[in-house]
């Protein structure tokens, strides 16, 4: 069981993938002992920036929290790559690489070890944890957007209809990502996981439905939907702090005993 501390040790961390870097930060509750271990996804056009609150939060209740950029997933990242180059399966790829290099560290215990993951993010949280399910504890996903690829497809049909860039958001992607995940299915990829899952959604999200967190949440065997009313696809301060309060003691009541 974790408990609070207000002795928070942040570091900079960063991994290789390739002949690329990933950027990150690490936030350690301590160093006497193992610690179970959040990882966080930011979402699309994100950074490891907008989890900092929730890196801090997590640290300060005893858990060890890294947080990243993904390769070319955003106009802040502070990893390599280019955005035009961006795919979801190069930002699994980082994720994988990610869980392989944090389960590794002296302090993380390995058998209670989480992700985290909002929007985007969460998409990439679901495909990266049914590779690793046998390190993985659990899940912790906020609004996930695995409705990217259906959107895509009512946006560009036809392979032939992809440009060779599109302008989302204040971001430039390639047309690699569309092509990608033109025919991929997202939900085939979440029978394998059956650990612990908790979603948080809000049921005025434009962006990611309540009825796709809904469909993702009944993919799974031990997944549990909290729903806020009101909130859109990032939510309120008040809301947040609720979330995260609720985040961790969904992690303790659900941790590996450890011998």
């Amino acid at each position: 069981m974790s408990s609070e501390t207000n002795t928070v040790e942040i570091r900079e961390m960063s991994f290789s993938n390739g002949d690329q870097t990933i950027y990150g930060k690490l936030y350690i509750p301590g160093t006497s002992e193992k610690y179970p271990t959040i990882i966080l996804s930011h979402g699309y056009n994100g950074a490891h920036t907008d989890y900092e609150t929730e890196c801090m939060y997590f640290a300060q209740h005893g858990y060890v929290a890294y947080v990243f950029d993904f390769r070319g997933g955003s106009t802040r990242s502070k990893s390599s790559g280019q955005t035009t180059d961006m795919t979801i399966f190069t930002e699994k790829s980082d994720l994988l690489t990610v869980i392989d290099a944090i389960s590794s560290l002296d302090f993380v215990d390995d058998k209670n070890l989480w992700l985290f993951g909002g929007s985007q993010g969460g998409m990439i949280t679901v495909l990266a944890a049914e590779e690793r399910t046998a390190c993985i504890r659990g899940l912790i996903l906020y609004f996930p957007a695995l409705c990217i690829p259906d959107d895509w497809r009512k946006k560009y049909p036809s392979l032939a209809d992809i440009p060779e860039t599109t302008e989302l958001w204040n971001m430039r992607l390639g047309r690699t990502f569309f092509t990608s995940i033109h025919d991929f299915d997202v939900y085939a990829h979440l029978r394998h996981f059956q650990k612990d899952v908790l979603i948080f959604q809000g049921d005025a999200d434009e962006i990611v439905p309540l009825a796709s967190a809904q469909k993702t949440a009944a993919h799974y065997k031990n997944a549990k939907l909290v729903v806020f009313p009101h909130e859109g696809h990032g939510f309120s301060e008040a809301v947040n702090r609720l979330s995260l309060q609720q985040a961790v003691t969904f992690m303790n009541q659900h941790q590996s005993i450890s011998f």
